[in-house]
């Protein structure tokens, strides 16, 4: 310690300031905080929180658990018919829309990534093109192609696509820029062309990152397409609307249960085809 205390005070006085927060910092981070709270305290006052108003809240919601159980369970195929129809249609809403979206996203995917793209000009233009569809929300998407196409799953099927064109390009296109140089060094190196060097050395390494975020989307679409049902694009979504709209809450937990067993399948089935796609993890060996 005695050796230690010298060298302190001498870095000290070499550099006083690595030892002191500078007051420039200070007030930055005095105003930053001042903001945050300030920001915060009015959120909850003009969206008019208060613990009353929580407790009654959470009072009313557990008087509607209760109502759902124990849940219903339909005695006649008819029954069991429409609501497994229904799923159908939600996950293959899920399923074409998150298709339709990645095919055209991928190639739009290349103009947006920096690797691949010189012009900044057109990436630039490219990647604010994909923020404009993303920041369209799919539930406003899906009842402007209600509006034009009316009700039903082609309504839901196109929300999706194109609010997964703006997500999977920007996404694809990152996962490509991500990719390592020495294998497009490596193709260069032997006299191969722009083609041959996205083909060969950039593909293999975004491919299965591109696999895993599609396989992700589709899962979570499959939980959007409920939410689209519900304002008219058909699938379940319309039959959990309709029996809380009637008060029907054992049923409407029973359909419940059944997305989310659907959405567990579904999350298994991802899992294993990344596995088989990509590979075992070379670290859990280990």
């Amino acid at each position: 310690m005695s050796e230690t205390t010298p060298d302190l005070e001498a870095a000290k006085r070499l550099v006083p300031e690595a030892f002191h927060t500078p007051l420039k910092l200070k007030l930055i981070r005095l105003f930053t905080w001042s903001i945050f709270i300030l920001l915060t305290g009015w959120c909850l006052w003009s969206f008019g929180f208060s613990p009353g108003r929580l407790l009654e809240g959470l009072t009313r919601f557990g008087g509607v658990l209760s109502f759902m159980f124990p849940p219903h369970i339909w005695t006649t195929w008819l029954e069991w018919q429409e609501v497994l129809t229904g799923l159908g249609e939600t996950v293959a809403m899920a399923f074409m829309g998150t298709l339709l979206g990645a095919i055209v996203a991928f190639p739009l995917a290349f103009l947006g990534a920096k690797n691949i793209m010189p012009f900044n000009w057109l990436r630039l233009g490219a990647r604010r093109g994909f923020d404009a569809l993303r920041a369209v929300e799919q539930i406003i998407l899906a009842l402007v192609f209600i509006r034009a196409f009316g009700l039903g799953p082609l309504a839901g099927i196109l929300a999706i696509a194109v609010s997964e064109i703006g997500t999977f390009s920007k996404l694809f296109s990152e996962a490509i820029e991500n990719t390592s140089s020495k294998p497009v060094d490596g193709i260069k190196a032997s006299g191969g062309g722009k083609l041959q060097t996205i083909r060969f050395a950039i593909l293999p390494q975004a491919l299965p990152v591109i696999l895993s975020i599609i396989l992700y989307n589709f899962e979570s679409n499959t939980r959007s397409g409920t939410i689209l049902g519900i304002v008219g694009a058909g699938g379940i979504g319309f039959l959990l609307a309709d029996r809380i709209s009637a008060y029907k809450w054992p049923e409407a937990w029973t359909i419940i249960i059944l997305i989310i067993a659907t959405v567990y399948l579904i999350d298994g089935l991802s899992g294993y085809l990344r596995k088989r796609v990509i590979g075992k993890d070379e670290r859990s060996s280990l």
